[in-house]
């Protein structure tokens, strides 16, 4: 039997690896022996699909909100939403309202470098906001808004279902774990259970906020070798 040598600079092969299931036919015949199916892979992708569309609309349905009645689009997400990692800005901009994009403009082209710095493209991973809509003047939202929007946030992850979550900026890092302070919890790894389901994640700052303050960028760079370590202690592939 001949076997078929895979290229392993192809895109996604490492995700096809992990996500195929060999079913072994046996017949008189001299066919293959094997034949290798994806359908579990479709139908999990399109499962995901289905539920963030109906995440999203629960989310529409939102009253009374001043993000709400501010924006003009909803944000959800960008990227593969079958990706190991999931990160988790803040709140959008006047960018991301007007393109319905994540993390686009200035604040985007940071993100990419950061993440390039660990050898992660940006479109291998999931992104998303703590709070879908854009805050009045790019405020931060308020503790009310941020605990409001984390139910949706907490079933967003349940989800997309990642092995990492990154959280980037202190409205991330309050809607998930209720801390306040970012300068003392940054770079630690910890755990949410959601669904039973224990989620690592680890807190970061934001880009939009290593614009505003440099000097910051240090302990960013910190922090990204962390999640490079724990992505290779994991075995992840991405």
């Amino acid at each position: 039997m001949t076997k078929k040598i895979l290229n392993q600079n192809s895109k996604n092969i490492d995700e096809l690896i992990k996500t195929i299931e060999l079913d072994y036919i046996f017949d008189d015949k001299p066919i293959n022996r094997f034949n290798v199916s994806n359908e579990n892979y479709t139908n999990n992708i399109q499962n995901k699909l289905d539920k963030l569309s109906a995440l999203k609309e629960k989310i529409y349905s939102i009253e009374n909100c001043r993000l709400k009645n501010n924006s003009k689009n909803l944000i959800m997400g960008d990227g593969d939403t079958n990706s190991p990692i999931m990160l988790i800005g803040e709140a959008p901009g006047k960018i991301e309202d007007e393109s319905e994009s994540t993390f686009q403009g200035e604040i985007g082209s940071l993100l990419n470098k950061m993440l390039l710095a660990i050898n992660i493209r940006r479109e291998d991973v999931y992104t998303t906001y703590s709070v879908n809509f854009r805050p009045p003047e790019d405020r931060k939202p308020t503790a009310q808004e941020i605990k409001r929007y984390s139910i949706f946030l907490k079933e967003h992850i349940s989800i997309i279902n990642p092995e990492i979550v990154i959280l980037m900026g202190s409205t991330a890092m309050e809607a998930i774990t209720n801390l306040n302070k970012i300068s003392n919890e940054r770079g630690k790894w910890k755990e949410i259970i959601l669904n039973n389901k224990t989620f690592p994640l680890i807190i970061t700052y934001s880009p939009s906020y290593l614009i505003r303050f440099p000097e910051n960028k240090r302990y960013s760079w910190e922090d990204l070798k962390k999640i490079r370590q724990k992505i290779q202690e994991l075995n992840i592939k991405i």
